[in-house]
């Protein structure tokens, strides 16, 4: 059963940031939402557009000015930059069977040499978390309220989902509307690249206003939304609960400030310091810059690239997607964007959670930001440390420990579409960087460097095309690799983790796919990758091979993954969920 607003009552606090819908009586009512114990929560979107959504010929972003802006430079004088505008290519038909429209045309026009078209397009749809099974069955969903907050379609990189460190709530990233010219709802466009109130860029071509939110929702459907003006041009990818605060990544800056531009302006100093890590206190007014909390500045140079020839902007070394807690420890990870280090990053002192009381110098962009020992250090460009290029980037997005010496990674490949390539005798389009790492891979820790064991990838079936019913054949995805994950630790050595599929294929955005939910078992102690099907298929599963547990339909994506919460974490067994 789908559970949307009848299942909580919406009380908004109109002077403040903290949105909360609440249904404290008699929770445990057949008739209310609850999360079952020991089950999962997936949380997706449904795409709602039409063809009017779009109309081909209008100008993308909605409201955009094509010319030049002013920016006033802290020196004195000012700095001119150019605004591009877009033209809409096609309506906001989702692909279908009945004609050649496809919404995400207007994304990357494959009629256009490939160019983007909108940048920055995206539609806003609603969030449903369904409460599943361990082997994928429903149980229940709950529909966020559409006016209270949304999500962008087909912004990959959202809805990442994590259970919070005591187990009693799960927390996400949205968009909340920055007043009524701005409304919170379905099928405003380009909301994901908009500017947030509190940091607006006159360079961003979006110049609508979303707040980027943490959404936490407890055991029995409570909502609890709190404002935030981090990632102002960009999207929240992800937010973690522990000891009462909010942990999030994300990226931000959409505009056409030049490296010197953002160091030399206001505005440019305030995107810089509300980007990558920040931390949010629940239910308190959206901080304004220069008191937006950023954790940590990573730059290239720390780990010894010269500058230059490091071209990164400013900030951008910072596009953080996946996070996790560990052992009172704040990790997260990077794997996408032009800039920086595609690898997984340590926040802070091991065992101590960042605060602003406990940072050095008491200043949260103080704290260390660290590449794991063993992990990559290549650039995203493929440039190396002896600055030689070509060399294998890696794409990390969800990360999980199953203990202190072994961590999970899903890599989600490179996203490369090889049309016509055969592989054994079968059709597979992705790349052989995306064949060799891309998948679930498996690190452990020893004397202090982590070592890169084996990636779990039998089932996966990366790089062979799926049908999906009443889909265009032409644009039939193909697994890549995966984004967000979870899993739990047994007794007896087993690992199960549950992952959400990335896709490559024709489509003008890949992240509108309709993509999977897999689950793969694992043994703690291997350390090599065991026979496909070795062990445990008496017990009703097979050692290292996923399989499909969630499948989304045309017009519908799967987004992030986590271990319901619960009131009593004492009788919970996923104690090793985060």
């Amino acid at each position: 059963m789908k559970r949307t607003l009848s299942s909580v009552v919406v009380v908004i606090a109109i002077a403040a940031a903290g949105l909360i819908a609440e249904d404290h009586d008699n929770n445990k009512d057949k008739d209310k939402f609850q999360f079952e114990p020991n089950t999962l929560v997936l949380s997706r979107s449904v795409y709602q557009g039409a063809a009017t959504t779009v109309t081909k010929g209008q100008t993308l972003p909605p409201g955009c000015v094509a010319g030049s802006v002013q920016v006033p430079l802290l020196a004195g004088g000012n700095a001119k930059v150019n605004v591009k505008c877009a033209t809409a290519v096609d309506d906001g038909e989702y692909p279908n069977l009945g004609n050649n429209h496809n919404v995400w045309n207007n994304a990357n026009d494959t009629n256009n040499n490939g160019k983007a078209v909108d940048a920055s397009f995206g539609v806003t749809s609603p969030i449903y978390l369904d409460n599943l099974s361990t082997d994928g069955k429903l149980l229940d969903t709950l529909q966020v309220p559409t006016d209270l907050a949304v999500t962008s379609f087909s912004s990959k990189s959202e809805l990442a989902v994590n259970r919070s460190t005591d187990g009693r709530s799960i927390t996400f990233m949205a968009y909340h509307g920055g007043g009524a010219a701005f409304p919170t709802g379905t099928n405003q466009l380009d909301v994901s690249n908009s500017n947030t109130p509190g940091v607006v860029d006159p360079t961003n071509p979006v110049v609508s206003q979303y707040y980027r939110a943490v959404v936490e929702i407890d055991p029995y459907g409570i909502i609890q939304l709190t404002d935030g003006n981090a990632y102002s041009g960009n999207n929240g990818r992800a937010a973690i609960k522990a000891n009462g605060i909010y942990y999030m990544s994300g990226n931000d800056n959409n505009g056409g400030l030049s490296a010197a531009q953002l160091t030399g302006t206001q505005i440019g100093q305030y995107l810089i310091t509300s980007t990558g890590v920040e931390l949010r206190v629940p239910g308190v007014p959206a901080p304004l810059p220069p008191h937006i909390d950023m954790i940590g500045n990573f730059a290239i140079a720390q780990v010894g690239y010269p500058s230059p020839p490091a071209p990164d902007k400013p900030g951008k070394d910072n596009n953080f997607r996946g996070l996790t807690i560990y052992d009172n420890t704040l990790y997260v990870a990077k794997g996408s964007g032009g800039n920086g280090i595609n690898t997984v990053y340590q926040v802070g002192t091991h065992g101590v959670l960042p605060t602003p009381g406990n940072a050095p110098g008491n200043n949260l962009m103080n704290e260390p930001l660290t590449i794991l020992p063993g992990f990559p250090t290549t650039l995203a460009s493929g440039e190396a440390l002896d600055l030689s290029m070509g060399h294998p980037v890696a794409f990390p997005f969800g990360i999980w420990f199953a203990d202190a010496n072994t961590l999970y990674v899903c890599d989600e490949g490179d996203g490369t579409l090889v049309p016509g390539q055969m592989i054994n005798a079968q059709l597979n389009v992705a790349d052989a960087a995306t064949l060799a790492t891309a998948g679930v891979q498996k690190w452990h820790l020893s004397n202090g460097t982590w070592t890169l064991q084996y990636v779990l990838q039998d089932g996966l079936d990366i790089g062979i095309p799926y049908a999906v019913a009443n889909y265009p054949a032409a644009l039939n995805p193909a697994t890549d690799g995966c984004r967000n994950l979870t899993g739990r630790k047994h007794g007896d050595g087993r690992v199960e983790i549950y992952a959400v599929t990335s896709t490559v294929s024709a489509n003008g955005d890949q992240g509108a796919d309709p993509n999977k939910l897999v689950k793969v078992t694992d043994l703690l102690k291997a350390t090599t990758l065991l026979p496909p099907g070795k062990g445990g298929n008496d017990k009703g599963y097979s050692l290292g091979h996923f399989t499909t547990i969630r499948s989304a339909n045309a017009g519908e994506v799967l987004r992030g993954v986590a271990f319901a919460p619960t009131d009593r974490p004492g009788d919970d067994e996923n104690e090793n969920d985060q």
